[in-house]
């Protein structure tokens, strides 16, 4: 099998595991943040693959949802006084934050932290009850979307090349 349709059978099978994972036992944990998985699952090929790229959705993502918390109650507190502004200078001051950040190693991948402070945002306002947000509540919930995601991203990666390893351990006993 080649390693083009490893992968597409890896992700597909193990899409399945992750959306019933979110559907059924996580339901009432993690509401409709299946997406959150995904796009973990993405920033992990995205950050080149194996325990790296991993690694750099995890943080990354986790680093970004904090700032996008941040930047959330910011602008629920202090910048509230700056009106129709507020929203735009805390997202304004998160990016300058996850920009500055990106001179630490395990964050130099802005893309990643990104994705984290869009995906805290989207959970809040997905999360929020009634009319009220809360950030902070839609941390949790995120990262450990954000983590389940990026070890998605590494068990499909083994899935596939152990499905091509058994597959030429197969042709290798044919040919023989």
């Amino acid at each position: 099998m080649t390693a083009y349709i490893s992968l597409a059978f890896s992700v597909g099978l193990l899409a399945i595991l992750d959306t019933w994972l979110f559907g059924v036992p996580l339901a009432d944990f993690l509401p409709g943040l299946v997406w959150i998985s995904f796009i973990a699952w993405g920033c992990h090929f995205h950050s080149g693959g194996g325990v790296k790229g991993m690694t750099t959705a995890a943080v990354g993502m986790s680093f970004g949802a904090v700032v996008g918390m941040a930047a959330i109650l910011g602008l629920m507190g202090p910048l509230a006084g700056l009106g129709d502004w507020a929203g735009p200078v805390a997202v304004g001051l998160g990016a300058f934050v996850i920009c500055l950040a990106s001179a630490v190693p395990l964050l130099a991948t802005i893309p990643a932290s990104v994705y984290g402070f869009a995906a805290v945002a989207g959970a809040t306002f997905l999360m929020a009850g009634g009319d009220t947000m809360d950030p902070v509540g839609a941390l949790v919930p995120t990262v450990v979307s954000v983590v389940i995601g990026a070890v998605f991203g590494i068990a499909s990666e083994y899935f596939a090349n152990a499905m091509m390893k058994k597959d030429a351990a197969t042709a290798a006993t044919a040919a023989e």
